[in-house]
């Protein structure tokens, strides 16, 4: 009962946001990007935290998200809607194709090959300036708004708010149920001891390669509303640099529970915020923050309470 009742309260503090977050110094766009960076690192921990597969080039997908919905409004329809279907499968389909590069892989040499696989689509945005914008960036788009039949909705700061709320709800409910169901429990057996379930005979890369390309598609989900909050996407936004940020967050908040990984986004987003604002020097804030957690609670500030996070 007190799991049910936190996870209602977080929900309700969710959906009031644009009404209390301003009254601390906050601003609704804050609450977006936090949502947005929990649909990417909560996909990303399937692959990491559930399946125990550590990908640093994850941003790959995102950024293939985000560049798919920028040209989708730019180039093909001022469609929302549109844009964030296509933009999802540009990057969800990106991991499927590519999945099989990766799965027989472990360790280091998995870690390498996504971050190999990441600077390949990072160079692409670069290179192809005519379409992409090059180091400038893909701009010249904006989220349009959402026709329901004779009605419309406007995407105005806190609307667009509710409609990526309306996303992460439906990303949070689609992974937990796939992690209830024998998908996965398979791949927490996986995560335990990947030898054993060899021996079982359980064809365990096409189990890596389904974590692969969920968390594929779910993180371009994110990078599709993070190019529609900012009007704007960057070849940034495949870059290594930003996977590894999504890898802190997961490691701060927690991999081995569920909801540690919006814990992690939530502290780390909220003091980047902060802390920037203060001093040039907000990084080194922030890694020595990272290293106090990680030595003091070493399976992440929720994954150090009882069954905090867990799965039922």
């Amino acid at each position: 009962m007190k799991r049910l009742a936190a996870i209602a309260a977080m929900w309700l503090v969710l959906i009031a946001l644009p009404w209390w977050l301003p009254q601390i110094g906050g601003y609704t766009a804050l609450g977006s990007k936090v949502l947005i960076y929990a649909i990417a690192t909560m996909g990303l921990n399937i692959l990491l935290g559930f399946t125990g597969g550590l990908s640093f080039g994850q941003a790959a997908y995102f950024g293939l998200g985000a560049y798919g919905a920028g040209m989708t409004l730019k180039y093909l329809a001022p469609s929302t809607p549109l844009a964030i279907l296509i933009g999802t499968l540009a990057g969800g389909l990106a991991a499927t194709i590519l999945g099989p590069l990766v799965m027989r892989r472990r360790g280091i040499y998995f870690a390498m090959i996504t971050i190999a696989i990441g600077q390949l689509f990072y160079f692409i945005m670069v290179r192809w300036n005519s379409v992409t914008g090059g180091e400038d960036g893909l701009a010249g788009f904006s989220r349009q708004d959402i026709h329901l039949g004779g009605a419309v909705v406007r995407l105005t700061e806190v609307n667009f708010y509710y409609l990526v709320l309306i996303c992460f709800s439906v990303a949070v409910a689609a992974m937990w149920v796939l992690l209830q169901s024998p998908l996965g429990h398979t791949w927490v057996a996986i995560r335990e001891n990947r030898r054993r379930m060899e021996f079982l005979g359980v064809r365990v890369e096409r189990y890596v390669w389904a974590a692969f390309a969920v968390a594929g598609f779910i993180t371009a989900l994110a990078g599709t509303l993070n190019a529609l909050l900012f009007n704007f996407t960057s070849p940034q936004d495949l870059h290594w640099i930003l996977s590894g940020d999504f890898v802190i967050m997961i490691v701060l908040g927690g991999m081995r529970s569920f909801w540690g990984p919006l814990l992690g986004v939530i502290i780390f987003v909220v003091a980047q915020d902060y802390l920037s604002s203060l001093t040039d020097n907000w990084m080194s804030l922030i890694g020595l923050m990272f290293v106090l957690i990680v030595l003091l609670f070493p399976r992440g500030l929720l994954g150090a309470l009882p069954r905090g996070g867990k799965l039922a």
